[in-house]
């Protein structure tokens, strides 16, 4: 199983990050393999709560539905695949650092992204989405030093 875990600090409050982060209309804003994402549903963000979007991994696009699992703001937030090819869930960890906010993001996928490209390609599928989950944080931190909140 693929696993690929990547850190990086934000110049910005955890609330400010954490509310950021569970918005699923943002998610195609700072993640590079993300071409459209969107919440499901009205109310607020919590545990249940669907996002869906698309993603492109190794020039391949997927459909994909999330349902959140654990809802800690400001904390945590982790968010299973519940419909798709693609199986993975995503956490989101979030600790006061240096000022600001460092915020861990962890992907477990399923070996071979669920058979997609098989087991064999898991070491090569983790160095590129190790690189792609490390440019996306720090798309993140570019962004949210260049968008303060209101």
């Amino acid at each position: 199983m693929p696993v690929v875990e990547e850190s990086v600090v934000i110049a910005r409050p955890p609330q400010e990050v954490f509310d950021f982060l569970s918005n699923f209309d943002n998610v195609a804003v700072y993640d590079s393999s993300v071409t459209s994402s969107e919440r499901v549903g009205e109310g607020p963000v919590g545990v249940g709560t669907h996002g869906r979007g698309t993603s492109k991994v190794m020039g391949r696009h997927f459909d994909w539905t999330v349902e959140v699992k654990e809802f800690d703001p400001p904390r945590r937030m982790v968010s299973k695949s519940v419909e798709g090819k693609l199986d993975f869930t995503v956490t989101f960890t979030l600790e006061p650092a240096d000022g600001g906010t460092r915020v861990t993001q962890r992907i477990d996928a399923a070996s071979g992204l669920g058979g997609i490209f098989g087991r064999l390609a898991d070491p090569l599928v983790e160095r590129a989405q190790g690189r792609t989950v490390r440019a996306n944080l720090e798309t993140l931190a570019e962004w949210m030093a260049e968008h303060p909140q209101p």
